[in-house]
């Protein structure tokens, strides 16, 4: 009687054992790091998740990890050959396109040393084939630029937009951009997300000629239509703004200012038909995500 039970003792202890073992061994960890993208100062800029994926990941995979990051977007970057593969997710869905995620997985590529400083990156995204090179503290990428259509201004954008805008235009991915008469628009717009969305203003940009010096050009950015109420620096928007800002301020180069909460600073230049988009980044953190297959 008494080894019965002192068998079945055992017995128990060495299945616990077991389901924890299993358990372990259906854990995978995944490190994943924090970027704060177009700025060298900590909690400026726009944060941005990336993660180096080595082996296949599901699409429904990512957008969860991206809903748990809860940042405006989160990079998986795939290392081929010679090149990566980039996806971009915000918490609610994929887009084709961002700048600061760019940035910011380019930075953690830099720094892992997967490429060395003098070293060209190559990036396979879903809209275009990007490349990014470094100069200096400074990460120049390679956008495509985006055309701009002129369009009629509507009595009911001032209420939406808070002021009334001088010219209207329309772009790529549903982008609308409202140009300001003066900076101090920019800054006191208080926008209502939910009527942006109602009347086709779920992409907005708005901008003005910077009259602080101490850029030449501001921006805000909203995308409430993909669950980003207000993007702190949107790079990819500067591949519309940069061709507006070149033809109203004859420059070619241009700096950009961000007048989100966190602000953002990026340097631009029209090269044909494609954008470079300078800025600065760095890590806040790392961690190790746990994948409970």
């Amino acid at each position: 009687m008494q080894f019965s039970r002192f068998f079945v003792y055992n017995l128990t202890i060495l299945l616990w054992h077991c389901g924890n073992l299993k358990k372990k061994l259906m854990i995978k960890e995944q490190q994943i790091f924090q970027v704060d993208a177009f700025t060298d100062i900590p909690f400026k800029g726009n944060p941005a998740g990336v993660m180096i994926v080595t082996e296949e990941i599901s699409s429904d995979w990512m957008q969860n990890i991206a809903m748990e990051m809860n940042l405006s977007e989160t990079a998986f970057v795939f290392p081929r050959e010679n090149d990566f593969q980039i996806r971009y997710f915000t918490p609610a869905q994929e887009v084709p396109l961002c700048g600061h995620a760019t940035l910011a997985s380019a930075h953690i590529i830099y720094e892992l040393g997967l490429k060395a400083a003098n070293e060209t990156i190559k990036f396979r995204a879903k809209d275009d084939n990007l490349t990014i090179r470094k100069e200096n503290d400074w990460i120049v990428m390679n956008f495509p630029k985006y055309q701009i259509y002129k369009m009629e201004i509507h009595n009911k954008y001032k209420d939406l937009v808070g002021f009334d805008p001088i010219e209207m235009y329309s772009s790529k991915y549903g982008w609308i951009i409202a140009v300001a008469e003066k900076e101090s628009d920019i800054v006191s717009f208080k926008p209502d997300f939910a009527m942006l969305v109602e009347n086709g203003l779920g992409h907005l940009m708005i901008t003005s000629k910077c009259t602080s010096n101490r850029a030449d050009f501001v921006v805000r950015c909203f995308a409430p239509i993909a669950g980003i109420n207000e993007d702190p620096v949107t790079g990819s928007a500067h591949c519309a703004l940069t061709p507006l800002w070149v033809e109203k301020l004859g420059k070619i180069e241009l700096d950009s200012l961000q007048l989100s909460g966190r602000t953002g600073r990026l340097k631009v230049r029209l090269i044909g038909d494609r954008v470079e988009i300078k800025g600065k980044a760095l890590t806040i953190f790392d961690a190790k995500i746990k994948i409970h297959e």
